[in-house]
């Protein structure tokens, strides 16, 4: 969605978004909403010692917002973020936000004619259009901020290389969204990521570092654009931590070594669970469409 009229701006202008925002997520966690009461709202300012100033807020499920104006204080980009994410928030609460069979027609129709695929595919669990199907029915009902959080664990796995990883195991597509779809992004799933990197960045020195300039690129110019930030705050992260510990002395990990850590469940997980009829790689030539596509629903509905 477009970013929203200079009006829009004088509305929150006078107001204590910070406050707000916080009383927003309070109120629903009253409701009975799953929010943890510990960390309702999470604020990270920039470490820059002179401006313009960055904020990020982190919403209750991990849905992150910036300050997408130039801010010159500290307490100025710390309101411009909470402003953003409480318009997101509210926007949020509409029926038109939830996922509902119409929704998923529509954007199974834009899905083939992005990738010239067909409507026949949408049943297929095995092609890309049929897995966001499956994605999209299996979370009817939810709002497209849930959604999008759910949406993030797979962006991350699909640039991780995690999916194409579980598709040379022979891993079932739908077993692999059926998991991850009840795991949340945590630090265990964070350091098995890193620790990935790091292996990449042992056999390609210089890796690393290109990756994250990129990173930081996507992350601005997201930012700038009032979308949600998730996915590239957390390849940030990632690749930052990646980074600093690549040369550590104190690293202790052999490439050689079994890379499957508690955060990723083994591959036999998926083969002795998945269903017979479904069986198939993780990817395919239209692999990233479904990752491309909630792209496409942020830049729509995103408010900015």
């Amino acid at each position: 969605m477009s970013a929203p009229h200079l009006q829009d701006d004088k509305v929150f202008k006078d107001l204590n978004v910070v406050a707000m925002l916080h009383q927003f997520w309070e109120q629903k966690q009253v409701k009975g909403a799953s929010v943890h009461p510990e960390n309702l709202v999470i604020y990270e300012s920039s470490i820059s010692p002179v401006p313009p100033f960055v904020c990020y807020v982190t919403l209750p499920g991990g849905s992150c917002f910036g300050n997408f104006q130039d801010c010159y204080t500290k307490a100025e980009a710390r309101r411009d973020a909470a402003r953003i994410a409480l318009m997101n928030s509210m926007f949020n609460e509409l029926p038109s936000r939830r996922i509902t069979p119409e929704f998923i027609t529509r954007s199974l129709q834009e899905a083939v004619a992005t990738t010239n695929g067909c409507v026949e595919d949408a049943s297929d669990p095995s092609t890309s259009i049929g897995s966001y199907c499956l994605m999209l029915q299996s979370n009817t009902g939810k709002t497209m901020l849930e959604f999008q959080e759910i949406m993030t664990m797979f962006q991350l796995l699909h640039w991780n290389g995690s999916l194409k990883a579980f598709r040379e195991r022979k891993c079932s597509r739908q077993n692999v969204i059926d998991y991850y779809s009840q795991h949340r992004l945590d630090e265990c799933t964070r350091s098995h990521m890193v620790l990935d990197w790091i292996v990449r960045e042992q056999q390609a020195p210089g890796l690393v570092a290109q990756e994250l300039q990129v990173a930081l690129q996507e992350l601005e110019e997201a930012r700038r654009s009032g979308r949600e930030l998730r996915f590239y705050k957390e390849k940030k992260e990632i690749l930052s931590i990646a980074l600093s510990q690549a040369y550590s002395e104190q690293l202790e990990y052999s490439p050689e070594g079994d890379r499957w850590s508690h955060a990723e469940p083994d591959p036999d997980y998926f083969r002795h669970n998945r269903q017979p009829s479904q069986e198939s790689s993780l990817t395919d030539q239209t692999e990233s469409y479904e990752f491309y596509s909630q792209e496409n629903i942020n830049d729509r509905e995103s408010l900015g």
